[in-house]
């Protein structure tokens, strides 16, 4: 799975991470939040998009010197021009940052392809730069040594595990200005659905408690009262 309903890509773009850990959280999956990945530079709005995937094993000398980019079969060359439109690249780097995932000539290939975002649990080189694009990406910590000094790109769109998160093609990334999270992607419509309802109440407790309210029986909401508010605003703001 390469694609998704837009209306749920939509809705993702307007919810935080940190709902969607608790919308899954309800459905017992504890898990579901890349540890150590961090955005190269905070864009101010979401990278939504399926997962299409590149797993890197430890490299071995022999089988790792500068010419195999030569050969246009190179999984991560292929990674980067086949990446579908809409999608997020996902790479698994062994959470081992010391080498480079990738740089900035193949992120912004991958941008001018469409993509709609990077995550690697490992780290870029020309970092800097890629955090000028318009690409939303995601890393440990830059880095500049080529990926080839410990790393061989060796699977394309299997399972991986990304900062101790498994994650399967079609597996719906969410990524804001704090972290990434993997929604399952059989479950991502509902999961989305669930999310925009818990972000207005969350926007409703916001503004209650600047005006001086107490979190008692608002948030949670255990006073039915709250409830009542939360509907007038609601229908006030057309939400």
């Amino acid at each position: 799975m390469t694609t998704m309903n837009e209306g749920t890509r939509e809705k993702l773009m307007g919810v935080s991470v940190a709902t969607l850990c608790s919308a899954l959280y309800k459905r017992g999956l504890r898990n579901q939040t890349i540890q150590d990945v961090r955005p190269v530079r905070a864009k101010g709005r979401n990278m939504v998009g399926p997962a299409f995937t590149l797993r890197y094993i430890p490299a071995r000398e022999d089988r790792n010197p500068m010419s195999v980019f030569r050969d246009p079969k190179h999984p991560q060359r292929v990674a980067i021009e086949t990446c579908p439109e809409g999608c997020v690249l996902v790479m698994d780097s062994r959470k081992d940052p010391r080498a480079a995932s990738a740089g900035d000539i193949l992120i912004t290939r991958l941008m001018m392809r469409g993509g709609a975002g990077v995550v690697t649990d490992g780290g870029f080189r020309d970092s800097m730069v890629i955090g000028e694009l318009d690409i939303p990406a995601y890393h440990n910590r830059p880095s500049s040594p080529t990926n080839l000094t410990l790393h061989e790109a060796i699977e394309l769109n299997g399972p991986i595990g990304c900062g101790d998160v498994a994650v399967f093609p079609g597996d719906v990334l969410v990524g804001d200005d704090d972290s990434v999270i993997v929604i399952p992607a059989a479950i991502a419509d509902e999961i989305a659905d669930e999310a925009v309802e818990m972000t207005a109440y969350e926007d409703f407790v916001v503004e209650r408690v600047k005006q001086g309210h107490t979190i008692t029986g608002l948030y949670p909401a255990t006073d039915e009262t709250n409830l009542t508010l939360f509907a007038e605003w609601r229908a006030q703001q057309k939400r």
